[in-house]
């Protein structure tokens, strides 16, 4: 059974959520603050957090940046009243996955939390297949329509890294730490070189495209 941890300082929507996750048939762990959620975290093992933003001690932009620096790959959904662009900016930037708005709609939170866990469980494999298009990390090899394609590593890893989490939206920066490391000495603009080269050797490709998020950074669809 997958395990969700909710954290948010409301009771009553920490319960109305944990009710609808249980029926949904997972198990859930509740946490009030942040602080609780870092501990739990520390304890047990999770599939998925659930985070509200506005919260004391430690607010959700501050746990999904410690959360980050604990577990990378581990789903985040945060669910808060603020529906600004810049807040939601602001929670894709530090590590957010997705983002919901009060009211919370519990049938869309349940249908973005299935993605994402259907997401974080392909990435998990190391290997995507998208019709006659098959990305391995293990082999680091990409082929399309029984030919292998070569490619370079950075352009190898940039291209499985937004692959393996369709529709979510990296930074530039982001790219540059996790691609290239925090101690790079390039710059952002190395990751428009690498995804234009990318665009251009899979411009024909009816499995995916690159999509750019103006003010963001770059995104993975797949088509069809």
């Amino acid at each position: 059974m997958l395990r969700i941890l909710v954290v948010d300082d409301d009771k009553n929507i920490r319960r109305l959520i944990e009710a609808y996750l249980v029926q949904a048939g997972f198990e859930v762990l509740l946490a009030k603050n942040g602080q609780e959620a870092l501990d739990i975290m520390d304890q047990k093992h999770l599939d998925m957090i659930v985070a509200d933003i506005m919260m004391p001690f430690i607010d959700g932009y501050e746990l999904v940046s410690d959360i980050r620096h604990l577990d990378d790959k581990i789903p985040i959904l945060m669910i808060t009243a603020k529906d600004a662009f810049e807040d939601k900016k602001r929670a894709f930037t530090i590590g957010a996955d997705d983002y919901i708005t009060k009211p919370i709609d519990l049938d869309e939170m349940l249908l973005r939390i299935q993605a994402l866990l259907r997401r974080a469980k392909i990435s998990s494999e190391q290997k995507i297949d998208l019709g006659d298009f098959c990305i391995n990390a293990e082999l680091r090899t990409v082929t399309r329509d029984g030919d292998v394609l070569d490619l370079p590593k950075k352009e190898f890893d940039l291209l499985f890294k937004l692959l393996s989490y369709p529709k979510k939206i990296f930074t530039r920066r982001q790219l540059m730490d996790e691609i290239w490391g925090m101690e790079s000495a390039a710059d952002e603009r190395t990751v428009d070189v690498h995804i234009k080269r990318l665009r251009e050797k899979f411009e024909n490709c009816e499995e995916f495209e690159i999509v750019t998020v103006r003010g963001l950074g770059y995104k993975a669809e797949r088509k069809g």
